[in-house]
């Protein structure tokens, strides 16, 4: 079912002249893509924006069938070449990025994209950051990752990639989103990067292979970025950074922002400052992150099975040790025999993850499902 869906997604992508907003408007008036091919001529004229031309183009049933060949040997290429293909409604699309306004109609990815089952976390900022926005990026995301988040950032110099460095570095997953095609390495000095996200996530794109990474794109992707995510974190942004249009993106499609206070006197803090001033969350460390989503990861249903795979083994070695009545740190240490400082981490991914839930006095006690 899923191969005939992607079959269906893409070929519908590839019909000339018809753009995503024009996809968008046909998708929203007349459902899905077996619909739209179903669809008489009358109807389609009805949809605003659809010419004659269109209309004859989805009624040559010739062309059709050659530009479906064509699409089968697209397929064939991306699964020789060991890239993945998702389209709404397909078992692999990621949930929360199908709930967006325009969620891409095709996704491709090298790797695949079961580290979107966990909560993820966006990470995006400067290009050319200072060392402490590198320092900071790094750290966030390290611990972000070692309590249990995929970190989502874009692959590019500076804080992006740190983010990524340090998500790894957590033992954490991360998900890099390109402005390009898979197999086009931009920037070129993140080439052994972009394996290491690879292997340790996945790396995802809305356009074909080949596609080069023109200025445009990349406001486009940053829908991507916010879009699989539950927030967004901004580290080092001027006011006119494209970090900015991720956040108000973020801000659109329900997203929690996020953003690190720098130096006043700083030209790369003076977008992260705005947004503080504009109501984003104050980020001094991981925790307050944390905080913050632990109940926005409630709202958005993460289900017990998919929380359950989120587990690392350690998470899973304390969670026997808890009870419905609470406990204090220093007794769950002695049971379980984890030293305080990696038992704190524990808790801290097990309540965002929806397991453990911390009452007064630094006690912790077990939510029952």
């Amino acid at each position: 079912m899923d191969d005939d869906l992607k079959e269906k997604w893409l070929t519908l992508s590839r019909i000339p002249g018809l753009g995503p907003a024009l996809l968008a408007r046909l998708l929203a008036e007349i459902g899905t893509p077996e619909n739209i091919f179903q669809a008489s001529a009358a109807r389609l004229s009805q949809v605003s924006g659809i010419g004659k031309k269109l209309v004859r183009t989805f009624n040559d049933q010739t062309f059709l069938e050659n530009l479906r060949a064509s699409v089968r040997q697209e397929l064939a290429t991306l699964s020789r070449r060991n890239f993945l293909f998702h389209c709404p409604g397909s078992s692999s699309y990621p949930r929360l990025l199908e709930n967006i306004y325009d969620p891409p109609a095709c996704l491709y990815s090298s790797g695949p994209l079961e580290s979107l089952k966990k909560p993820a976390i966006a990470v995006v900022g400067s290009r050319a950051a200072t060392s402490y926005g590198k320092q900071i990026s790094y750290t966030l995301s390290r611990d972000l990752g070692k309590m249990g988040f995929t970190v989502v950032s874009g692959l590019a110099l500076g804080i992006d990639s740190e983010a990524h460095r340090g998500a790894i570095a957590g033992g954490g997953e991360t998900v890099g989103v390109l402005g390009c095609g898979l197999d086009v390495f931009y920037p070129k000095q993140n080439e052994k990067l972009y394996t290491q996200v690879a292997q340790n996530g996945a790396v995802i794109s809305e356009y074909p292979l080949q596609t080069k990474p023109d200025a445009f794109r990349f406001p486009a992707r940053n829908r991507i970025i916010s879009g699989i995510s539950l927030g967004v974190i901004v580290i080092e942004a001027t006011v006119k950074s494209g970090s900015l249009i991720t956040a108000r993106l973020a801000l659109d499609q329900g997203r929690e922002v996020f953003a690190v206070p720098g130096r006043i006197d700083s030209a790369k803090s003076g977008g992260t400052h705005r947004l503080l001033q504009q109501g984003a969350h104050l980020v001094h460390c991981a925790k307050d992150i944390v905080d913050e989503l632990a109940l926005v990861c409630q709202s958005h249903d993460f289900s017990p099975e998919l929380r359950r795979q989120a587990l690392s083994s350690d998470e899973q070695k304390v969670l026997p040790f808890l009870e419905v009545y609470p406990l204090n740190i220093d007794k769950l240490a002695d049971a379980s025999g984890k030293e305080p400082a990696q038992l704190h981490s524990l808790l801290l991914s097990l309540e965002l993850k929806g397991y453990v839930r911390q009452v007064p006095g630094q006690q912790y006690e077990l939510i029952e499902e």
